[in-house]
């Protein structure tokens, strides 16, 4: 992999579209899912500067809850 790219599972935080988790990442594509925007696909080299590495944990996984019966 190279060295300018993030390993799957890596917290970022992208300037626009805030905390995310990398899918999957090489050096053409770098695929992210974002708390509130959903998943997103970028060009590696395009939008690395707009990615810094996050310190904060994965949110919680969120609970469906049962309609009522």
């Amino acid at each position: 992999m190279a060295s300018n790219t993030f390993s799957q599972g890596a917290q970022v935080e992208h300037q626009k579209f805030g905390l995310g988790t990398v899918l999957s990442s090489s050096e053409e594509r770098i695929v992210i899912k974002f708390d509130d925007h959903g998943e997103k696909k970028f060009v590696t080299n395009m939008v690395m500067g707009s990615l810094k590495k996050s310190d904060g944990s994965a949110p919680p996984k969120r609970r469906v809850r049962a309609g009522k019966r």
